[in-house]
């Protein structure tokens, strides 16, 4: 993701839904991942008491009261497109369904993209049709089980908007999900002290070495922060004074 908010995140489109509710979780999974404007073609009723305002969440606040009815041909004709769908032809001899993009490489391929770009979900019951998948510049599907690839039309858009929250969203605006190291001393002296342990209570001595490798390759995976370091430490400390009791 970029360090900066791009300066026209995606709009979201969705194109003839049956009910409200679906609408309205649409809405509401723009809010959660930086999405604004909402363009509905043939929308269903969204009355301010119903499924849709409910469904909403905070979104109910802009995103919803702000979208817009449209025409899928002035969408076509003011964006660049992107038509999601369940089934695809994975053949390069049909086009009208291949090649398609997953959203993950959906996420750095339209961040290259100049152009005002939209992203549009289908029916509840049939997705976008070959017509109109046919009009659109590209394809996105989510991968899923060959036996039942199909999503509710809300949980697809969720999917989809999660993954592509890059192109609506500055890295500032995301919890910091990082992860600090403790300090390589520190573990250094944790594999000592482990060593130490393995002496005192009694562990085969022809058996530590390749126990000691074990530990330091699982170590090395978890990269642990200071605070879990501490806390190993602690308990090998409650270790030896056990032993030491005995």
């Amino acid at each position: 993701m970029s360090g900066e908010r791009p300066a026209s995140p995606p709009a979201v489109v969705v194109v003839d839904a049956d009910t409200p509710g679906n609408v309205g979780t649409i809405a509401r999974a723009m809010k959660n991942f930086g999405f604004e404007e909402l363009l509905l073609v043939d929308p269903p009723d969204l009355d301010r008491e119903g499924d849709a305002y409910g469904f909403a969440g905070q979104a109910r606040e802009d995103v919803l009261p702000n979208a817009r009815e449209v025409t899928l041909e002035k969408v076509v004709e003011s964006y660049h497109t992107v038509g999601f769908t369940a089934t695809t032809n994975e053949d390069a001899r049909k086009h009208v369904r291949f090649p398609f993009r997953t959203p993950a490489d959906l996420a750095d391929d339209l961040a290259g993209v100049g152009a005002d770009t939209a992203l549009l979900f289908g029916r509840e019951r049939i997705g976008l049709t070959n017509e109109e998948l046919a009009s659109l510049d590209q394809v996105c599907a989510i991968p899923a089980s060959a036996e039942y690839p199909v999503l509710n039309l809300g949980q697809a858009a969720t999917i989809a908007l999660y993954e592509l929250r890059g192109l609506a969203m500055a890295d500032s605006q995301l919890p910091d999900v990082s992860h600090e190291r403790a300090d390589e001393g520190e573990i250094e002296r944790f594999y000592d002290r482990f060593g130490e342990t393995l002496a005192s209570v009694g562990y085969p001595a022809e058996k530590r070495a390749k126990t000691m490798r074990l530990v330091r390759r699982l170590v090395g995976r978890a990269h642990p922060t200071d605070r879990e370091i501490t806390t190993l430490h602690g308990v090998l400390r409650a270790i030896e004074r056990a032993t030491r009791k005995r």
